[in-house]
């Protein structure tokens, strides 16, 4: 479990516990003891109060999580989105993978096993750095030159900061986890 989807359990464990107080048949004075031992817990778990506010929540997807890439022994600034199958390649964190070309237009690898297509986002058409899956073929590619029409068959799961130049002639990347 990456450490960001770890925040975003904690944070959303303390909100049910204060909900769950809240909603109990409790007499006031009964409640005030558990809400009060639920914000005192809040600073020792070292999770500042607004870590809530920067976790995704429900259908919210657009809260990206940090990840460092390494291509061809340099490192890149990336994210993945906050799909479902963004966070199932961060759960195979950290990957290593040799890359070949396909179509002119993007370097492909292949997992080590395939990803979830579940509560897949609307498709888009892939750019330049952007990372995707090919689910009928279960293979990353990184996009060196944008992508053709959008299809339901390609994920978008993040963005590398490179350009297109080192992104064309890669021949590995190596991605881990931010902590």
């Amino acid at each position: 479990m990456t450490f960001p989807l770890r925040r975003a359990l904690t944070a959303a464990t303390g909100v049910l516990l204060l909900a769950a107080t809240a909603c109990s048949d409790d007499s006031p004075a009964e409640q005030a003891p558990s809400a009060t031992s639920a914000s005192s817990s809040a600073p020792a778990s070292g999770q500042p109060p607004t870590s809530a506010s920067k976790t995704p929540s429900g259908p919210d997807r657009s809260t990206p999580m940090d990840i460092l890439v390494t291509i061809d022994g340099r490192l890149v600034g990336a994210t993945l989105n906050d799909s479902p199958a963004a966070r199932d390649l961060a759960s195979l964190l950290p990957l290593t993978l040799d890359l070949k070309d396909f179509h002119g237009t993007e370097r492909i690898a292949d997992p080590p096993r395939k990803l979830t297509t579940e509560d897949a986002p609307a498709p888009a058409a892939a750019k330049a750095g952007d990372l995707a899956y090919f689910a009928p073929w279960g293979n990353l590619a990184i996009f060196y030159k944008n992508g053709p029409a959008a299809s339901a068959d390609l994920l978008i799961l993040g963005h590398i900061d490179a350009d297109a130049d080192q992104l064309s002639g890669a021949d590995r990347i190596t991605i881990e986890a931010a902590s």
